[in-house]
This record gives C-alpha cells, sequence and structure tokens, in this order.
C-alpha cells in the first residue's frame, strides 16, 4: 500500500474516531438526564465504538508497511487482529450491558425525561449511522476489513439505538417499567452476536482463506482469456490478506522455448491480470507442457487444459 492510499484510509479511521467521542458525549448525557439501563447500555457500546475506531486506526498503519526483512509479504494480516480485537471489545461491552439489565430487572425504576434523552440518542444514531454509511463504502472499495468492521459495529449501533428508543418510549407508553432492561438484555443479545461474526471473520482471514468463489471464477476467467494453444494454466491458488491478496498458478509452455520466451508470456500475463485484477500479487511458476511431472501438482481452482494441436502432451486423466 501506497504511502497516499494509507493516509487516505486512516482519515476514515479519524473520522469513525471523532463520531465515536461525539455519540459517546451525546449517550453519555442522554442516560445521565433519565437514568434508563437501555440508554446505558447504547452509551456502553459508543466506548467500545471509540476503542475499535483507535484499534481500526494502528491496523491500518501497521497494515500500510512496506514489506521488509522479516516481513516479506507485508503486513496487510494486521488488519485481521483490528478486527479481532474490536469483536473482543464487544463481547466486554454485551457482558457490561447485560450485567446491567439484570439488575434493573430485579430492581425496576422510573425513567426520567424521556423526550429529552430521546431526542439526543436519534442525533447520536443519526452521526453513527452515516459514518458507518462511509466506512463499510470505503471497505469494500479499498477491500479493506478494518473498515468495514468498522462501519458493520457502528451500524450494529445505529440498530441498538433504534431499538432503546423504541423500548424507551414503550416504558413511556404503557406504564411497564421492566420494558427498559429487556429492552438491553436484547441489544445484549444483539452485540454477542455482531462481535462473533467479527471475530469468525478475522479467523478466517488469519487462516489464509481463499478468495469468494465469485473472485476466483473471475480470475479464471481472466486467464482462461490468455491461453492459447501453446500457453496453458493450472494450479490457481489463492489467499487474502487485508486488503491485499495473492494468488499461485501454474504456466505450461512447450519445453522446446527458452526461457526468455516463456518469461516474456508470463509478464504479458501479470501485466493483465493486475490490470483487472489490482489488488492482487501473482506468482507464476513455468513448466513444460510435456513433462509428466508438472501435472503431479494439479489442483486449486480448476481452469481447462486445452492440449496441443498434435496431441503429445501430456493431460491430468493420462498422468500415472
Amino acid at each position: 500500500m501506497s504511502t497516499s492510499s494509507r493516509r487516505h484510509l486512516e482519515r476514515f479511521a479519524w473520522l469513525s474516531i471523532a463520531a465515536a467521542l461525539s455519540t459517546i458525549a451525546l449517550k453519555t448525557g442522554a442516560w445521565w438526564i433519565t437514568d434508563s439501563v437501555g440508554l446505558l447500555a447504547d452509551a456502553a457500546e459508543s466506548i467500545v465504538n471509540l476503542v475499535a475506531a483507535v484499534a481500526a486506526l494502528v491496523a491500518l498503519r501497521v497494515a500500510g508497511r512496506a514489506a521488509d526483512d522479516d516481513h516479506h509479504f507485508g503486513h496487510s494480516k494486521a488488519e485481521y487482529f483490528s478486527a479481532a480485537i474490536e469483536g473482543a471489545m464487544i463481547f466486554v461491552a454485551a457482558g457490561f450491558i447485560i450485567w446491567q439489565a439484570i439488575g434493573r430487572l430485579l430492581d425496576p425504576r422510573e425513567i426520567d425525561q424521556v423526550g429529552t434523552g430521546l431526542a439526543i440518542s436519534v442525533v447520536a444514531s443519526v452521526i453513527n449511522g452515516a459514518v458507518a454509511y462511509v466506512l463499510i463504502r470505503a471497505g469494500r472499495r479499498h477491500r479493506s476489513i478494518t473498515l468495514r468492521a468498522d462501519g458493520q459495529h457502528l451500524l450494529t449501533d445505529v440498530w441498538t439505538s433504534v431499538g432503546v428508543v423504541v423500548g424507551v418510549a414503550l416504558v413511556v407508553v404503557t406504564g411497564i417499567e421492566v420494558l427498559d432492561p429487556i429492552v438491553a438484555l436484547l441489544v445484549g443479545a444483539n452485540i454477542l452476536w455482531t462481535g462473533w461474526r467479527l471475530v469468525s471473520e478475522s479467523g478466517t482471514g488469519l487462516m489464509d482463506a481463499a478468495l469468494t468463489p465469485e473472485e476466483n471464477a473471475d480470475l479464471a476467467d481472466t486467464i482462461a482469456g490468455l491461453t492459447t494453444d501453446e500457453v496453458a494454466v493450472h494450479g490457481l491458488r489463492t489467499r487474502v490478506a487485508g486488503h491485499v491478496s495473492f494468488a499461485e498458478l501454474h504456466v505450461l509452455v512447450p519445453g522446446a522455448w527458452s526461457v526468455r520466451r516463456a518469461h516474456d508470456v508470463v509478464e504479458d500475463m501479470e501485466a493483465v491480470i493486475a490490470e483487472h485484477h489490482p489488488d492482487l500479487r501473482v506468482t507464476a511458476h513455468i513448466e513444460p507442457r510435456e513433462d509428466p511431472r508438472a501435472y503431479d501438482d494439479f489442483g486449486g481452482y480448476e481452469i481447462p487444459i486445452e492440449p496441443l494441436p498434435d496431441g503429445d502432451d501430456p493431460t491430468p486423466e493420462e498422468t500415472p
């Protein structure tokens, strides 16, 4: 990732930090005015948002570092640690919310100044919703799990706030005070689910998950369009590391070709692939089509191999 790209992504993290600070102040004020455990739960999640936003900023800075002697493939996987930290913090927030809700279930209390508190909460939700939209869109465009996780968390916070507002309003309308902690319990359960999804996604990334089936198919189509009667490809394997993806493939050429000629073909293929898949780093291995050993490692995402016109090259089915 270039320095300019890294700084561009960091601006989104700073936006998230600013939004978290604003909503903490607003939601804490709403809870202080009303003494609603539902609004307290909402304020607690905003504190988690701040911690997550700071973790995202650090992760983006680390992920943007160039490859070095100890990290030959760069530092892009640092983004997964941010998502894991955010998921863990969500679990902590959910535990706090559920604990507070159970206490209020055992000792219900009247809610004060509901109108003012709910108005403040709505303003905070609008801020979070706008920032969440920006982060999720930027995360998808730049293939950043950090920004997407932060945006999804903020979006969850918005729905949390909607549920809290509805619950507190129901308390006022019905006079049933126990609805306030019940809403808080539902909020806590929803936050737990969000945390689990983030931790699961970060774990999948750290385990070198492949590109999605759709992305693999798109890449295979690009490569298939570069094959000829003499040049074939197999053994395509992919993995995702944050905003960067990696692919390995084997290029089969006639054994009589010179090294220079085979190298030129591979360079041209990599240039076309990079044009269609700019965040993909490709490693190609050249093999002679006539050698049966070239097919011993046949695997990965399948790309059909067409035999040479004379039909004298082996195919995977003919390999012992």
